[in-house]
């Protein structure tokens, strides 16, 4: 079979770095903002997507004062285009990982609460094997069902928490590592670190800091005390992060719920566990990569560290600092 004209044309005159302009034009709304992501100037920007839509013989974005929105055909190269782009972009990766084991680029989603636990000690041991790798971390405070990042192939992988059941699998590889059980903690060297026992109704008049009431540990906290027929304490400080929550606690005669595995890396702050009759549900940890991406060595490897750390991450509370 032989290919038809339009197809010769577009694989004689379309190059990696049209697409690269084209998926920046697309992702930042502006052919200046592509422009000045890209370190081109925006005229140039401009002849590259008059190229592409002369080469198609579509108009692939709307312009408006307001930017530059993707049209029905420039979503039709999008979806396609991303996927071509995104493997010759791992096929270089596979090459330069072949020429040099030790070297390559991973991008990686997480939550904070993660990085502080499981994470770091992954990273402290993949760096000592590959130490020319450049790993970039990206924040991803709040994944929810969509992983937007990860299916737009921004993120090689994500480990995260998942607090809800997956609206969607079907494009999504999802290995659960271990269950995450949240803890109640304070400063040992505060009131309630002092204490030996506590009864859960104590806690109710305690000043807590926690999430937001729409967030997963919020909920879980609030569901734990309902178990036990009381009301949810008053949060008094809102705060998303574990890490900073876990800060905070030396600052003052404060409480907290934060997931367990994330006081395994914090033995420089005073912090126990409560000795409070109260389970609070966590969630599971995983990793999450795209199906039907085929993942660059590199990347592979830094799994294997991934998963050889969460063995570790068992359910058993920090001794206590005393």
């Amino acid at each position: 079979m032989t290919a038809t004209a339009p197809a010769l044309l577009v694989g004689r005159r379309l190059r990696f770095r049209d697409l690269e302009v084209f998926f920046a034009v697309v992702r930042l709304g502006s052919m200046a903002k592509a422009a000045q992501h890209l370190g081109l100037t925006q005229p140039a920007v401009s002849d590259i997507v008059s190229a592409l839509e002369e080469m198609f013989g579509v108009r692939l974005f709307d312009r408006s004062s307001r930017g530059v929105a993707p049209t029905i055909y420039g979503d039709a190269l999008l979806k396609r285009g991303r996927a071509a782009f995104d493997e010759l972009n791992q096929g270089i990766r596979d090459i330069e990982f072949l020429s040099d084991p030790t070297a390559g680029f991973l991008r990686i989603g997480f939550p904070a609460s993660v990085l502080g636990g499981l994470l770091s000690l992954a990273l402290e041991r993949f760096t000592r094997r590959y130490p020319r790798a450049t790993l970039q971390f990206d924040e991803v405070t709040s994944p929810g069902n969509d992983f937007p990042t990860l299916r737009n192939r921004e993120h090689d992988l994500i480990v995260a928490r998942i607090a809800r059941p997956l609206v969607d699998e079907n494009d999504l590889e999802v290995e659960i590592l271990f269950q995450d059980p949240l803890v109640i903690t304070a400063d040992a060297r505060s009131k309630w670190g002092r204490r030996r026992k506590i009864d859960a109704a104590e806690l109710i008049d305690a000043s807590w800091i926690l999430t937001e009431p729409n967030a997963s540990v919020y909920l879980s906290v609030a569901e734990a005390f309902q178990s036990r027929g009381l009301p949810m304490p008053r949060v008094d400080v809102a705060v998303l992060s574990g890490l900073l929550r876990m800060h905070l606690l030396c600052r003052g005669p404060f409480v907290t719920a934060v997931p367990n595995s994330l006081l395994r890396h914090t033995e420089r702050l005073s912090l126990k566990v409560l000795p409070v009759n109260l389970h609070i549900r966590g969630y599971p940890v995983a990793i999450l990569t795209l199906k039907n991406r085929v993942l660059n060595p590199l990347a592979r490897f830094f799994i294997e560290h991934v998963r050889e750390v969460s063995k570790t991450m068992t359910p058993s509370a920090r001794p206590d600092p005393r």
